[in-house]
């Protein structure tokens, strides 16, 4: 059966009010929304006012992890200090997951790492909210939601872990252990099954296809957007509607998706959902429901 998927063109807080409507489908207790917050210096991350009216409207906590690398969020003050600069503080609840410690989750079916490693603050949570600006990335090639649930979720040591496909959780040997790409983008789609699996199916998934930049919002240095604005889309199905994002990018007749298909196949990043599909989470067939026709 195919995963529905739903899409509006609509890039404003009302359009994700609408989506979310439609969804019909009600978080459960303690809601955590993970988004990514923006690295200092960053200009495309999703402000926290285009988010404000759905975070409300399921009382969430923004919830974030500490980074593996040099910036300003790889420490939790430093973290916290840029978050209120950018205003997240302002508005929300605001939770780094990895701020005192982590904790072991195991991958049994895993392709290439078999445990990861997330923030013991996500033990207060009963479901999440995934939220994820779609974009390029410099190492993934794109940024959707099996990115959020993977790298985003994991505390520093789990990133690490991640990026290295299993061979260390120090940050500051990461460097020296980086894996070889189709190892590290399978590593992405095993540590994803594990918040899944988490959460036991209690998360909702949204993509938005705006500030279409080559760049990730981890980037203090990034390219502008080389597209315009698309659209934003919810699923209970994080394969799908990454999959659907990716469709919708190659499908467009802006000039500039070559410039960020470019950026997907240097960096290999399909096989992200090749992957995850075979560990059977989620499906690449879709129905794309359209919610402006309706």
């Amino acid at each position: 059966m195919k995963s529905k998927v739903y899409f509006t063109k609509r890039t404003n807080a009302e359009g994700l009010i609408k989506l979310y409507e439609k969804l019909g489908v009600s978080l459960k207790g303690n809601v955590a929304v993970k988004l990514h917050s923006g690295e200092k210096g960053n200009q495309n991350f999703v402000r926290p006012e285009f988010v404000r009216p759905l975070i409300d409207l399921v009382h969430g906590t923004v919830v974030e992890c500490n980074t593996a690398y040099e910036g300003a969020r790889n420490t939790t003050d430093r973290h916290i200090e840029l978050m209120k600069h950018h205003g997240w503080t302002k508005y929300f609840r605001v939770d780094i997951l990895d701020a005192k410690n982590d904790f072991e989750v195991e991958i049994p079916n895993g392709i290439t790492i078999h445990k990861n490693y997330l923030g013991e603050g996500i033990k207060a949570y009963d479901s999440m909210l995934v939220l994820s600006h779609f974009k390029g990335h410099p190492m993934g090639g794109f940024g959707g939601a099996i990115k959020q649930l993977s790298i985003g979720c994991a505390s520093s040591g789990g990133k690490a872990y991640i990026h290295s496909a299993g061979v260390t959780t120090d940050q500051y040997t990461l460097w020296d252990h980086v894996a070889p790409q189709d190892q590290f983008l399978e590593s992405m789609a095993d540590a994803a099954s594990s918040v899944i699996e988490f959460f036991k199916g209690n998360l909702i998934y949204i993509n938005m296809l705006v500030n279409l930049s080559v760049d990730c919002d981890c980037c203090a240095v990034a390219e502008d957007p080389c597209m315009n604005d698309i659209g934003m889309m919810i699923s209970l199905d994080p394969l799908a509607i990454d999959q659907a994002c990716i469709d919708m990018i190659y499908n467009s007749k802006d000039r500039g998706k070559d410039h960020f298909i470019a950026r997907v196949e240097r960096q290999h990043g399909i096989h992200t959902l090749e992957a995850a599909e075979k560990l059977n989470y989620g499906s690449r067939e879709y129905e794309l429901i359209n919610i402006d026709n309706e």
